[in-house]
Order: structure tokens, then C-alpha cells, then sequence
């Protein structure tokens, strides 16, 4: 990441901005919503290579920083969401797309599945993960 970052920096002007915006691992809630409100069902398990990738993640921005390539102006965290309609497509797409990085156990998508089939027929079903965003100034 730290070769990236400096092949980044080289290409950008002396003052440009890198964004850094990544999901950072945190056992993200599951949630059933609907007009009447929300009930958190449980969360996710942060599997080893997520924790991983975040932890190299912040190391590579903290080498670069200290190497004087970049200064960190501001960051944050906020909540993005991803929907579904129903708890399968849900477990479905969490098993093919997140499958090394997040896990949701039988039980949690018992759970979420109970919560869903309780709620208005406009119940849906979301995953609340916790976003990083930092703005970088190339020195």
C-alpha cells in the first residue's frame, strides 16, 4: 500500500487532496426498518482478513504521513447502508460479495428473518457499516 501511496503522491500537485474513503470493520449491525421504525437484530463477525486489511490500511496512511508525503487535514467516520428487500437476498449477497470479510451466523439470520416477517409489509432489511473518510494534503 505504502508503494501505492507514493506512486499517488507523485502524480499528484504539491497541495493536492487524497480522499481516503474505506468500510472500516467494526461487527456491522443488521437491522430490520420499516415506517413504524427500526429494531437491530444483532451484528456481523468481523472475519481475521477484514481486521487485517483495515489495520494495514491505517499503518500505509500513518508511514506516508510520517514520511512527509501527505498531512492529514480532516477525517471522520459516518453510517452508510446497504438494502435489501428480504433476508435471503441479504444472507445471499453477504455470503458472495463480503465472504472473507464479514460473517452472519445462523442464528442472527433466524433473527433478522423473525424481525422481517413480524414488521409492516414494507419492512426491509440493512446492513449499517462504519465508513472512514479522510481528506490528505500532498506536501
Amino acid at each position: 500500500m505504502v508503494h501505492a501511496l507514493k506512486e499517488i503522491r507523485r502524480i499528484l500537485k504539491p497541495g493536492g487532496t487524497l480522499i481516503d474513503l474505506r468500510p472500516v470493520e467494526e461487527n456491522w449491525s443488521v437491522e430490520t426498518f420499516a415506517a413504524t421504525g427500526c429494531q437491530v437484530a444483532g451484528r456481523l463477525e468481523d472475519m481475521p482478513i477484514g481486521k487485517a486489511d483495515d489495520q494495514a490500511a491505517f499503518k500505509a496512511m500513518n508511514e506516508v504521513e510520517s514520511l512527509g508525503l501527505f498531512s492529514k487535514e480532516k477525517d471522520g467516520e459516518f453510517g452508510f447502508f446497504y438494502v435489501w428487500d428480504t433476508p435471503s437476498e441479504m444472507k445471499a449477497f453477504i455470503e458472495k460479495e463480503w465472504e472473507d470479510f464479514e460473517k452472519m451466523d445462523d442464528s442472527l439470520y433466524q433473527k433478522v428473518s423473525a424481525l422481517w416477517a413480524s414488521a409492516n409489509a414494507d419492512a426491509r432489511v440493512r446492513v449499517r457499516v462504519k465508513m472512514w473518510i479522510a481528506a490528505w494534503r500532498a506536501n
